[in-house]
């Protein structure tokens, strides 16, 4: 069939099952938006580039579907730099088409050309400049299948405006022939069973869950891995709800502002079962005092990953839901040989002493009865409230950790937010593309700062003009809050540049600008019956200002550079730790 270059873009999108699109025109995709009148596309209108692609992230978190959004040339092309890299860090399928200068203007320095592909190298999985129409429908075709296949990541196409006004025989094939490109998928047999032995040999083995588990859909091999073998089980920020937290097995969240008790596990461990994750710094502290009486089997489907930071003893490249499937599997032989009780390892002991420091190290909240909102306490309304139909998407910074460490998550894909590049502005679009995502059957909460919430509220017009009603939870202290923090503990509490005046602006005017409810709450009597009543609608986007003690700080914490065996549990143990310090220096 022959049609215009933008017509095939289109089509392709189709073929792919593609179903929404996030995005904004412009002079040099004009073409592409001329034909999407006609596309069976749903397209939703951003007010900013970088809302786009971050949409396209909430979009393919919320869904484990591909997002995808299209933008113009040169700025709005520059405006997705953040989100791809975003998604490169947290491993989202994300495929973003940009337009471009006329071929015969490339170099030339033309109005709104910028080298995207160059710029975008580093940050994406794959990207690609077509140069001929008959490539587009290949490029788009490979594109998707490269973005959510192996590691998912970001891949982007550079489209020039005469090739998508070139005419091109459309013919669709969704065979994909990517010679040099062949993830492993399934974990090599021998490791399989080395796997399984060290872990029969372990004493105080920890399943240590990353978002690779998430990005796999593996959670149900997970927990029946999990049960089969009775490991404890830590998922990282990335991977909360892969096991609920309600699980006999789950032990919490690690790192930087992990609960005490999944820390001291890493810390104490003689195993890592690594399955999905990367060692990230905020996770082990000081690298080289990271669980250092472990070994490590560690499973990945990005081979870059299996060695970079930690040395494997057993070390498989594949899938990690086909590598658990495998696990069991051979689990399953070692059952029917009658050999299943050497497989298994005696964890009574470990999980009974893990059982024990979640009750000795709960988390911590000094909440008067009346007046002044503490933040931890807004956080636990709001899931009372919205509950574990709800997912919840989070900014950056304080409320981000509290949302990580106070929702009990029962699922994969309930918890979203930026974890390795930490973008703030990153909520509020991706609450949108969520819900896009999700319908109007599953309630999407966004659980935002006000520094970050205003690095992007403009979006919220894009959730009043195509009817998607997010419920956006502003955690508003008047503050950079985990700048403030840091300002607090580690530089003499010389606050600079951080105050944001809990005021400016006033969240209520601005909702009744978007034509929105609003709320405001600031007293803890206040609290469940104003959430109450936003949750009581439905059918619009809805705005609550949560005014919470500005000094409230984020706890447990290890501090930066330190070692995971340094975690403090309040501001007053840092500042003993450090009068004692002066004292011996004294």
């Amino acid at each position: 069939m022959r049609m215009t270059g933008a017509e095939a873009v289109m089509r392709t999108l189709e073929a792919l099952g593609v179903d929404t699109v996030f995005g904004y025109p412009g002079g040099a995709i004009m073409p592409a938006y001329d034909t999407l009148i006609e596309a069976g596309l749903e397209h939703v209108l951003v007010r900013h580039e970088q809302g786009a692609i971050h949409m396209a992230e909430g979009y393919a978190h919320a869904t484990g579907k591909v997002g995808v959004c299209i933008v113009t040339s040169g700025p709005a092309a520059t405006n997705l730099v953040t989100g791809l890299t975003d998604a490169m860090m947290d491993s989202i399928p994300v495929l973003a088409l940009t337009g471009q200068v006329p071929s015969t203007a490339i170099g030339t320095d033309a109005f709104q050309e910028a080298d995207v592909t160059g710029i975008t190298m580093p940050i994406t999985k794959h990207n690609e400049l077509v140069r001929s129409a008959d490539r587009i429908v290949d490029a788009i075709k490979e594109g998707y299948h490269i973005a959510r296949s192996g590691r998912p990541g970001p891949v982007l196409i550079d489209l020039p405006k005469d090739i998508l006004n070139a005419e091109v025989d459309f013919v669709w094939d969704p065979a994909v022939d990517l010679p040099g490109y062949r993830p492993t998928v399934r974990g090599h047999g021998r490791m399989i069973r080395e796997a399984i032995a060290m872990i029969a040999e372990a004493e105080r083995p920890v399943i240590y869950a990353g978002g690779g588990l998430v990005r796999a859909g593996a959670d149900v091999e997970l927990r029946a891995f999990a049960e089969r073998l009775r490991l404890p089980v830590v998922t990282t920020l990335m991977a909360r709800g892969v096991l609920p937290d309600t699980h006999e097995l789950a032990v919490g969240m690690p790192g930087m502002h992990g609960h005490v008790a999944a820390v001291r596990a890493f810390q104490e461990t003689d195993l890592l079962v690594v399955l999905g994750a990367r060692f990230d710094d905020r996770v082990t502290g000081r690298l080289d005092a990271f669980a250092p009486h472990a070994r490590v089997v560690h499973v990945d489907v990005d081979p870059a990953e299996i060695g970079k930071n930690r040395h494997a003893d057993v070390p498989i490249v594949g899938d990690v839901r086909v590598v658990l499937e495998q696990f069991l599997a051979h689990l399953d032989s070692l059952g029917e040989k009658g050999r299943i009780a050497e497989a298994l390892p005696d964890t009574a002991d470990w999980r009974a002493h893990l059982d024990r420091l979640k009750v000795e190290h709960p988390l911590r909240c000094d909440q008067p009865e009346t007046g002044v909102l503490k933040p931890q306490t807004a956080i636990r309304a709001i899931h009372a409230q919205w509950g574990d139909e709800a997912v919840y998407v989070a900014g950056v910074g304080q409320h981000q950790m509290w949302a990580s460490q106070l929702i009990p998550y029962t699922r994969g894909r309930q918890w979203i937010n930026s974890g390795g590049l930490g973008t703030m502005g990153f909520a509020v679009p991706a609450a949108i593309g969520a819900k896009a995502g999700l319908g109007r059957d599953v309630p999407v909460v966004a659980i935002d700062g006000d520094g970050c919430f205003q690095m992007t509220f403009q979006e919220l017009a894009t959730a009043v003009q195509h009817d998607i009603p997010v419920v956006f939870c502003v955690i508003n202290n008047g503050y950079l809050g985990m700048v403030r923090q840091w300002q607090s503990l580690f530089y003499d509490d010389r606050r600079s540049q951080v105050e944001l005046p809990q005021a400016l602006p006033d969240l209520v005017m601005l909702a009744e600008a978007y034509g929105i409810p609003g709320f405001r709450v600031d007293r803890v009597e206040d609290l469940a019956p104003t959430l109450e009543k936003a949750a009581s609608i439905t059918d619009r986007p809805v705005l609550v200002d949560l005014r919470v003690d500005p000094e409230e700080m984020v706890f447990p914490m290890v501090p930066s550079g330190a070692s995971n065996e340094e975690v403090l549990e309040s501001a007053e143990e840092w500042f003993a730790r450090l009068a004692e310090q002066q004292e011996a220096r004294a």
